[in-house]
This record gives structure tokens, C-alpha cells and sequence, in this order.
């Protein structure tokens, strides 16, 4: 069993960085590989909508997203860990989330060449607003979940946690435990 953490967040140390952290201590806890990607420090363009991947399955741009897509391929489990940023996902996670579109067909299902081993990939997300109210987060929640129903995926859930100051979200218990639970249920689901 293999869980991969992307981070999204381009504040190392911040309130997303240690809740992936946690939410990967407990899929390591549960038994599995576990490995972190750091989005920030990765050179990943935006789609180019050229279509050519839905032939061939591999985007034409040249760039880290290419080995982020074996792993993802590698992966069994996915935590997704980002903070909002002007009420929607960080550019970092927005342009790894665009370039997913190599994973499909012109026809938006997955392509032959990834099926079998994208179908039931476990997909979990914890997101992190400085806004009391949780839900502003929504919409990001909305594209991972929306992400899993067209491609088969298996969707974890979501932990939706209201932190601001760096490094805050260490004293929340609640929040850390919900991080630790999602990385066991990557692991173990």
C-alpha cells in the first residue's frame, strides 16, 4: 500500500504542511509507504488544452508533472492537503489539478492506458481557511469530490479545519486526530 501527500501550500511549516504530515503518520501508522510532495518546490505549468494527451496519455508539456503522474499512477492513496486562498484552491494546486486531463480520453473517461490503475484510487483532502466558517472551503471540496465521481475514484472525504496564524493548527487536537484518521482510512480502506 503506497499513500502519497500532496501539498499544496506553498508556506512550508504552515497549518497544511502539519496537517499532511499527520494525516501521512497515520496511513505509515496503518502500514503504509508513504511519500510527500511539496507543489511549491516543483516546476508544473498550466494546461495548454492542446489535446493531444487524449490520444497518447502523456501531456506534451515538459515539465515535474510527468514524474508527479507516475506517482500518482504508483500511488493506492492520495491525501490532498491545501489552504484557500482568495476562495479557491492555492495556483500550485490548481495547475497539478489541471494537468490531471492526461489521465482521460477526449470523451472525459479515463484512457485505456490508466484505467486499471486509476479506478478506485482512494482520494482524501484536508483543507485549511483562515475563515471561521469552514465551508468557504467549499468549492475546493467540491473539485476534488466532482474529480473522484467522474474518474471512478474513491473519495475519503474531507477535513475542513479554520486555522490562520503559521503553524497554529499544532495546538487543534481535533483537527490533527481528523488528519491522522484520513491517512489511516488511505491506508486501510
Amino acid at each position: 500500500m503506497k499513500v502519497l501527500g500532496i501539498m499544496g501550500s506553498p508556506r512550508i511549516g504552515g497549518n497544511s504542511d502539519l496537517l499532511l504530515d499527520q494525516a501521512l503518520a497515520g496511513a505509515k501508522e496503518a502500514g503504509a509507504e508513504v511519500e510527500k510532495l511539496i507543489l511549491s518546490r516543483k516546476k508544473i505549468s498550466g494546461c495548454l488544452n492542446c489535446e493531444k494527451c487524449n490520444e497518447t496519455g502523456i501531456c506534451v508539456v515538459k515539465d515535474d508533472m510527468l514524474e508527479i503522474h507516475k506517482k500518482i499512477l504508483d500511488a493506492d492513496g492520495i491525501i490532498h492537503s491545501v489552504p484557500l486562498y482568495f476562495w479557491a484552491m492555492t495556483a500550485q494546486m490548481k495547475a497539478y489539478l489541471d494537468r490531471w486531463c492526461a489521465f482521460f480520453n477526449g470523451e472525459w473517461q479515463l484512457h485505456e492506458a490508466y484505467r486499471a490503475r486509476m479506478e478506485g484510487k482512494k482520494i482524501g483532502l484536508i483543507t485549511v481557511c483562515g475563515d471561521p466558517d469552514v465551508s468557504a472551503a467549499d468549492p475546493i471540496v467540491r473539485s476534488f469530490k466532482n474529480t473522484c465521481e467522474l474518474s471512478n475514484l474513491t473519495w475519503l472525504g474531507a477535513v475542513q479545519v479554520s486555522a490562520g496564524a503559521k503553524g497554529e493548527i499544532a495546538s487543534n487536537k481535533t483537527a490533527r486526530k481528523k488528519a491522522y484518521d484520513l491517512g489511516k482510512k488511505g491506508a486501510t480502506e
